[in-house]
Parts: structure tokens; C-alpha cells; sequence
């Protein structure tokens, strides 16, 4: 539509377009690795903003978790690095809500190895839970997507590797840094279509698998580790998984129509100093 001055007229704002309590109202979500962490946070976060929420994840804590948020929210306990899985939750997903509406892929691992000492089984293992999960969902739902001519994918990267890196990282980054490449290429092949493909980057967020992390670098002492990541961090703490939540519901949400391709850092600031590490790694 031309305005007289022949100059694209504005669309009015939606009836209640930046109403945060309801952002995803009505929208269907699915989220992976959802039963503990990250994950658990953006679907509790969804939840709260209106969202029909499932949760997936290999852990059977994921029905607990799911339960926990009511009638709102459902789980399936599925690897993502295995593709009959997957393609049998979107059949199941499909015939029960007849649409998805977001996909966000959290499913993920770490393990602090150097280079020198990782063998090729937890090498293909990142890429495998890391890379290939976030495929897998993605295969099996597009065309979903495609076919409605609407969608919002986000994949869960890092600030490690795309930006970064610590010591023993090297299986990490490099699954991560994959992500962050195919968020792009997916939003160049699908912006006709109507959908959008972001990458979220989180710094350190206190989770099982950052208590993980920090327990391998110093098996005697974890929380020395802890305590100087916070130190490092500008805002002087960890990060919650509710705060990638927040994130997370914006970039899903319609009012994020005009986001794609993009990687957005979530950090506390961590990356802006030149020097920051977690700590040393054992040879």
C-alpha cells in the first residue's frame, strides 16, 4: 500500500503488540533439552507468556519439569542425535496441535578435553548431540512450517567458539560454531517462507552443565572455578535461565518479525574484557 506522497504507508501496531505477559499467546513451542538448565528456564518463561509448551529431552526429569508448569506444558523423552526419534515426536506433536509455531533448539553437551587428548568418539559426540540434534529438529518440522508460511527457530549457540574460547573447549566450540553457521544459511533458505532462524549466544549461566564444566577443570575445588568465572564477569554473577527465557520469548514472538540470521550475545557483559578465562585444564 502507497501513501499519496507515493512513500510505504506504516501498519498500524497489532492491538496489543507489546503486551509482554501475553507475547506468545496462543503460539505453540517446542524446546529441547528442556529438563533442567537453559532449557527449563525459556520453557517456563514461554509458559508464563502464553505459550502451549513442549518439553523434550533425553533425561526423564523433563516430565517432572513439564508437570511442574501445569497444564500448559507436556513432555517427550527423546535423543535429538537420533532422527527416528525425532521425526516421531513431530508426528505425534503434529497430530495433537496440528502446528509448531517456535521451535528453539537447547539440547546440548560439554566436556573440557584438550585437543591433544580427545579422542575421535567424544569429538563426533559434540558435533553428533550438538550439531546434529539441532538438525534433526529442524528437518523434522520445517516443512510443518513451510507449508503454514510462518515459523521462528532458535538454535542455542555460545559465546564459545562463534566468539570465544577456554582451554579443552575445542569439541564445544566447534559444535557450537556449526550452529551459529547454520542458523544463517537457515534463514537465507526460508526468509520467503515467512519464518526466521536466530542463534541465541549465552556467557556463563548457572547450570548443571556449567557445575559440570567446573568440576573437570578443578575436581578438588569446583567452586574456586565458580567464583572466578563471576568475578570475570562485569555484572559480577552468573547469568539465570530465565533471562535467556526472556530473550528466547522476544525473538519468538511476532513482534520480532524483522530479526533473522542474527546471533545474539547473552553474557553479563563477559566478553568485552580482553582477557577471561574458567580455568586451567589438566593435561
Amino acid at each position: 500500500m502507497q501513501t499519496a506522497a507515493g512513500l510505504p504507508s506504516r501498519r498500524p501496531i497489532p492491538k496489543g503488540g507489546m503486551d509482554m505477559a501475553g507475547l506468545l499467546q496462543d503460539k505453540i513451542a517446542l524446546v529441547t533439552g528442556a529438563a533442567m538448565g537453559n532449557g527449563e528456564g525459556i520453557a517456563r518463561v514461554m509458559v508464563a507468556k502464553g505459550a502451549t509448551v513442549i518439553l523434550a529431552d533425553k533425561n526423564e526429569k523433563v516430565f517432572e519439569t513439564a508437570a511442574s508448569l501445569g497444564q500448559a506444558a507436556t513432555a517427550y523423552q527423546v535423543d535429538v542425535s537420533q532422527y527416528d526419534q525425532v521425526a516421531q515426536m513431530a508426528e505425534q506433536v503434529m497430530a495433537q496441535f496440528g502446528r509448531l509455531d517456535i521451535l528453539v533448539n537447547n539440547a546440548g553437551i560439554a566436556r573440557m578435553i584438550p585437543v591433544n587428548n580427545m579422542d575421535d568418539a567424544l569429538r563426533d559426540l559434540h558435533y553428533q548431540v550438538n550439531m546434529v540434534g539441532t538438525w534433526n529438529c529442524v528437518k523434522a518440522f520445517l516443512p510443518h512450517m513451510i507449508e503454514r508460511k510462518y515459523g521462528r527457530i532458535l538454535n542455542m549457540s555460545s559465546v564459545t567458539g562463534p566468539r570465544v574460547v577456554d582451554p579443552g573447549m575445542m569439541g564445544y566450540a566447534m559444535s557450537k560454531g556449526a550452529i551459529s553457521a547454520f542458523t544463517k544459511a537457515i534463514a537465507m533458505d526460508v526468509a520467503k517462507y515467512g519464518i526466521t532462524s536466530n542463534a541465541i549466544l549465552p556467557g556463563y549461566f548457572l547450570t548443571p552443565m556449567v557445575m559440570h564444566s567446573a568440576q573437570e577443570t578443578d575436581p578438588e575445588n569446583p567452586q574456586r572455578v565458580l567464583d572466578g568465572i563471576a568475578a570475570g564477569v562485569p555484572l559480577g554473577r552468573f547469568g539465570k535461565p530465565e533471562e535467556i527465557g526472556y530473550l528466547a520469548a522476544f525473538l519468538a514472538s511476532d513482534e520480532a518479525a524483522y530479526f533473522t540470521g542474527q546471533e545474539f550475545v547473552i553474557d553479563g557483559g563477559a566478553g568485552l574484557p580482553e582477557t577471561n578465562a574458567m580455568g586451567v585444564v589438566n593435561d
